[in-house]
């Protein structure tokens, strides 16, 4: 069994692209190579294995791919970034803030209360605490994803805004140990 895995292992080549599109529902989207050739499948549990349930359009993406006997198919992401055109400031209550102090802000442990997709907002509670931080679409595709699940783990960035509490940034769970080192050398 070990020797197989290792096999598998080794068949694996890193590639890096975007996401043509991903279909949380139906559990699957495309992924287009950037050196070219046929787009690769990204199987949800895949996504789901970096810690994320969705995935913007556009968003750009390494992962490790394995041939199959159905093609060409994402193993491991590696890593993800927003979509190129997401807006750095996707919303005018974000104006009056110096974009530093948004990208200072510390990430909290939060869960998803609800999230409407159609509607263009949710809710999502900072662990320990009721209160309800309010979630925008555009502030969710700026930071790559695109929908939200009721209970779904998340780091967010927070601000005081003239609403109540709103998201500034939203990012997959395990954000802050991927971005801790970066953060720490800044």
């Amino acid at each position: 069994m070990n020797d197989m895995l290792d096999r598998q292992a080794e068949d694996r080549i890193e590639l890096a692209g975007h996401v043509k599109w991903f279909d949380p529902a139906k559990g699957f989207g495309f992924i287009v190579p950037d050196d070219g050739g046929s787009d690769i499948l990204l199987h949800a549990n895949v996504l789901r294995n970096f810690g994320q349930n969705s995935v913007a359009d556009g968003a750009r993406i390494r992962i490790l791919a394995q041939r199959t006997d159905r093609g060409i198919q994402a193993a491991v992401v590696l890593s993800l970034e927003p979509p190129a055109d997401a807006p750095a400031v996707p919303l005018a209550d974000f104006a009056e803030f110096d974009p530093e102090y948004l990208a200072s802000r510390p990430l909290e442990p939060a869960r998803i209360k609800w999230f409407d997709k159609a509607k263009g907002f949710g809710f999502a509670n900072i662990f320990g605490t009721d209160d309800d931080i309010f979630l925008h679409v555009e502030v969710l595709r700026s930071s790559g994803l695109a929908e939200l699940q009721p209970g779904e783990a998340v780091a967010l960035r927070v601000i005081q805004g003239k609403r109540g509490r709103m998201a500034t940034e939203i990012l997959p769970w395990d954000a802050v140990l991927r971005r801790a080192p970066q953060e720490d050398a800044q």
